[in-house]
């Protein structure tokens, strides 16, 4: 059975990578973990991940993005995936946007960039528990 994974998205590759290091660093290979630069590629890898029967836990979602904003990306994923736990991690997100996907997408929580690794850990952390 394959590992399950964590999915993070943000237009931005050094955010990514930091969100690789953080991610591995902290909980190893414990999971699969991947990684998208826009929404639309963010939902390849999700129907990839649910023909290969892997079990998506968590997203990480970057709100302002190219095409798809992050809160109308994690509301359609709340309806199609309701289990899968969402995080916004956003520098620039408006409150608007974080209500939206407080009630639309089930948002576990947000934070702002630059993030507190500890603060960020203990999102996922909190929010893995809940499954």
């Amino acid at each position: 059975m394959p590992k399950p994974a964590i999915l993070c998205v943000d237009d931005e590759v050094v955010v990514l990578e930091s969100l690789e290091i953080e991610l591995r660093k902290a909980f190893d290979d414990a999971y699969l973990y991947e990684f998208a630069e826009n929404a639309d590629e963010a939902l390849e890898i999700i129907e990839e991940l649910v023909e290969d029967e892997v079990d998506l836990l968590l997203i990480v979602s970057d709100w302002l993005m190219p095409g798809m904003k992050g809160d109308e990306f994690l509301i359609s994923i709340h309806n199609q995936y309701p289990s899968i736990i969402t995080i916004m991690l956003t520098g620039q997100a408006d409150l608007q946007a974080i209500e939206r996907a407080k009630v639309y997408a089930n948002l576990h929580t947000y934070l702002y960039k630059p993030w507190n690794t500890n603060d960020l850990l203990e999102a996922i952390q909190s929010g893995l528990k809940k499954i």
